[in-house]
């Protein structure tokens, strides 16, 4: 499989019990949640393994849950000699932070702190401007823009394309959700998150952001990393950064960079972490590409037999 891409799932692919058999069977694995805990300055690892739910779902909790998890089940297949070598890695949202730690472009304890003080930020811009994401299944995308210019949504994902989320203020995203329905949508879905990430109304996150990322070391990525914002690979130290940062406010253009990485010749993806999110997704992006999830220690040993 020389033609691979490792990608990275975001927020909404946690449950509890994640990473459990991975912290009893694998050393490796066992180390970063215990690298993770050390870090943090709490036991992460139990909220994984044992909840409670709510807590896990947390914005300040799930980040850096998912991303531990995530690097877990990633040293875990390395640590099983694993002689598959991906040509990109790109992740959706959070999973783009998980993407630089994959790259080497940012250590572990770095990523895991650069995560828990993101999530803290824009969970307390949801706070301070109150507002959510809806999934939009249906409608096409001129007619989606259309609803967000007369409501003042903002497209925050272009997930494949069936599948469009919007973000915006409590009053604003009830409206687009509305107009959405009444111009053909098949199904409108109002998303369990506490603010409206990827919108104009993180802008107090990104600048708060900006100042976390300065305090970390930052590497040039050995594998190319396709950015949510761009849906073009980062090979440097500095793009990287820029695309993160640009991140929290503007679009993940997650149908793009899967375009984009097929278009480069990429012809398997496989999503490491929790859950497959990013596979249906992806499915639905080109059904032509080979798909493969590593999210159970059954999962990683089969790795070892693809080459």
């Amino acid at each position: 499989m020389n033609n691979t891409a490792f990608v990275f799932p975001g927020q909404g692919s946690q449950v509890v019990g994640m990473g459990r058999d991975l912290f009893e069977q694998s050393t490796a694995a066992r180390q970063i949640f215990n690298e993770a805990d050390e870090t943090l300055g709490y036991s992460l690892s139990t909220l994984c393994f044992e909840g409670p739910e709510e807590q896990l779902r947390q914005t300040v909790t799930t980040q850096p849950a998912i991303m531990t998890t995530s690097i877990a089940y990633l040293q875990a297949i390395q640590a099983n000699r694993c002689r598959v070598q991906p040509v990109f890695v790109a992740g959706h949202s959070l999973g783009e932070y998980t993407a630089l730690v994959a790259a080497g472009a940012l250590s572990f304890a770095d990523g895991i702190r650069l995560i828990q003080e993101r999530a803290r930020l824009m969970q307390e811009a949801g706070e301070q401007y109150p507002g959510g994401m809806a999934a939009i299944i249906g409608l096409d995308l001129i007619s989606l823009e259309e609803v967000c210019q007369e409501t003042g949504a903002q497209i925050a994902n272009l997930n494949s394309p069936e599948q469009v989320v919007i973000s915006g203020t409590n009053q604003g995203l009830a409206w687009a959700m509305d107009l959405a329905k009444a111009r053909g949508a098949k199904r409108v879905i109002r998303l369990s998150v506490s603010g409206a990430f990827h919108s104009q109304l993180m802008m107090n996150a990104a600048e708060g952001l900006s100042k976390a990322v300065s305090e970390c070391r930052f590497a040039n990525p050995a594998i190319p990393i396709v950015a949510n914002v761009s849906a073009q690979p980062s090979s440097t130290a500095e793009g990287v950064k820029e695309g993160i940062l640009k991140q929290v406010c503007d679009c993940v253009r997650w149908q793009p960079s899967v375009e984009y990485m097929i278009d480069a010749g990429v012809d398997t993806f496989i999503e490491i972490g929790p859950g497959q999110v990013l596979t249906g997704l992806i499915k639905r992006i080109n059904r032509d590409v080979q798909l493969i999830n590593v999210n159970s220690i059954d999962s990683v040993a089969a790795m070892d037999l693809k080459e």
